[in-house]
């Protein structure tokens, strides 16, 4: 009985040191593909290139906090969903308002830095995707996390499609369009992540 107690403790121990490395590669990757966002968003004039900046930015910070909380309490890690949920909200917000900028000072966004940029950010996407892939039901900390980077795989192609369809149309209309699609995708995940945290802490709480 004692050899399997121990086997245990060792497994969760190892378990949550994968956890850590594999959410300090995709949090420098995040970062990283940030960085490079923003600068295309800024040079290429594109909507759906600063939504994908801010989703890259949202997801770095919370890969941060979910490395923080690893091996954590349940009570701690429903909080930091938490938080992440309303992050992902407001980084939706500040979709919306950019898009409501735009809409007013329409213009057409320069394909070949969209375009570059966005499949620089779909492969960065992928790998993340496949790193966080095995943990992905481990609690509700890993849970968050991998539902930011699905939604990180589905931005990835939007951009690419947004691309192409400013270079077909020759117009910003198709760029609006995409962002639109991401606001309503950040919006459907921040209910989802909160859901699942909110589920998570009522019982948790009331049980410390």
């Amino acid at each position: 009985m004692s050899d399997s107690c121990c086997q245990g403790s060792v497994d969760t121990h190892l378990l949550h040191t994968r956890q850590r490395r594999i959410l300090a590669i995709v949090l420098a990757i995040n970062a990283t593909t940030f960085l490079m966002m923003i600068v295309a968003a800024m040079m290429s004039g594109s909507s759906a290139l600063l939504s994908g900046a801010l989703d890259n930015l949202g997801d770095a910070l919370t890969y941060g906090l979910s490395f923080a909380v690893v091996g954590s309490s349940t009570t701690m890690k429903a909080k930091v969903a938490l938080f992440k949920g309303v992050f992902i909200f407001a980084a939706a917000l500040a979709v919306a308002a950019q898009i409501g900028w735009r809409l007013f000072h329409m213009e057409t966004p320069i394909f070949e830095v969209m375009s570059i940029a966005a499949v620089i950010n779909l492969l960065a996407n992928t790998l993340c995707l496949a790193l966080l892939y095995p943990y992905r039901q481990n609690d509700v900390n890993m849970s968050s996390v991998w539902e930011c980077s699905r939604n990180d795989v589905f931005e990835g192609f939007a951009v690419i499609t947004a691309a192409l369809s400013v270079w077909v149309f020759g117009s910003g209309w198709p760029d609006i369009l995409i962002a639109l699609a991401l606001l309503i995708l950040f919006l459907q995940s921040a209910s989802r992540v909160l859901r699942r945290a909110w589920r998570d802490y009522r019982p948790a709480a009331t049980m410390s």
